[in-house]
């Protein structure tokens, strides 16, 4: 959401909360600037229902009545827009203080900061250790990538992007026109759900592959976003992580750490070189590749082939 519509649907909020009698919209068109700033009567009437609306989607209750001069009137009561109580048990206080303590960067450090201070506020026990019996755990999810925060906010915000994405296979990015869906962490790494526009199908992005500027493009998406977002099973899977064969292969030694953790045996060959034999699943191909030539397939041959094809794509480029 712009900043600009994001002050004014606060200051149309503030006036129909603050009043004690219904406020026509000549009234309140006169009191925010936004509104006096919109140019002809049409203009204005199309931002206030607009803006309207999406107060009452954001759960503001806000009445329609007419007042004494006959025109129509708007306030939000404060008692049909109080929340009750909130009560928390120690357990439910810790779960929620946990979850407030694991961002540390970006832009929902300080949000979670300041919804640590008022679950503090609300009653959460000064002695309640929120790691509990792994106290010297210290819960974060690290964002390092510059592309997050707008990523982040264009998920939010339902609003395509259009960015350069370099694949693992590939010396130079190409631009990906993605309608985003989701954000999740999956082993230290950030990737993005979404639908590829260019592609016509769903796409999962790793973000540190994502170089330049994440810029908007338009509103609205095109395609149905899926109820169950499937981010870590779909990378679970280039990893060879729902692999229903093995794959033999040679490694330097001294490299390829990942692949090694992986293995489900290791033979030292001499001269420098290792033989690991590893699951075998869709995408690996594409992992190997990263490894570039520290790595040699044995077997299976269409893995071989289809390392050799990725690898020559480079050379290509």
């Amino acid at each position: 959401m712009a900043i600009a519509k994001a002050e004014r649907l606060m200051n149309l909020a503030l006036c129909l909360l603050g009043t004690r009698r219904p406020l026509s919209k000549r009234e309140l068109r006169e009191s925010i600037e936004a509104y006096l700033e919109a140019g002809s009567d049409d203009s204005f009437n199309r931002m206030f229902e607009r803006d309207k609306d999406d107060l009452r989607e954001l759960g503001l209750v806000i009445e329609t009545v007419e007042n004494l001069d006959g025109e129509v009137g708007y306030l939000a009561r404060r008692d049909s827009n109080r929340l009750p109580p909130i009560t928390l048990d120690a357990e439910e206080a810790a779960a929620l203080g946990l979850a407030a303590k694991v961002w540390q960067q970006a832009r929902l450090a300080g949000a979670a900061s300041g919804a640590l201070q008022k679950l503090r506020a609300a009653g959460l026990p000064e002695d309640v250790d929120p790691y509990g019996a792994h106290g010297a755990l210290e819960p974060r999810i690290p964002v390092h990538e510059a592309a997050f925060e707008p990523l982040m906010l264009a998920c939010r915000d339902r609003r395509p992007v259009l960015f350069d994405y370099r694949k693992a296979s590939a010396v130079h990015p190409e631009p990906r026109h993605v309608e985003p869906w989701a954000l999740e962490c999956w082993r230290g790494h950030w990737y993005l759900a979404g639908f590829d526009r260019d592609r016509g199908a769903e796409r999962v992005f790793r973000l540190s592959r994502i170089t330049g500027k994440v810029r908007s493009r338009g509103t609205g998406f095109t395609a149905p976003v899926p109820d169950v977002v499937t981010v870590r099973e779909t990378v679970a899977g280039w990893a060879g992580e729902t692999a229903d064969r093995s794959a033999l292969i040679r490694l330097r030694s001294g490299a390829g750490y990942p692949l090694r953790a992986k293995a489900t045996a290791v033979r030292e060959l001499g001269d420098g070189w290792d033989e690991l034999e590893i699951p075998y699943g869709h995408g690996l191909d594409a992992w190997l590749v990263e490894f570039g030539p520290d790595v040699v397939v044995l077997e299976p041959a269409e893995l071989r082939a289809d390392v050799v094809d990725r690898l020559r794509a480079v050379a290509k480029g």
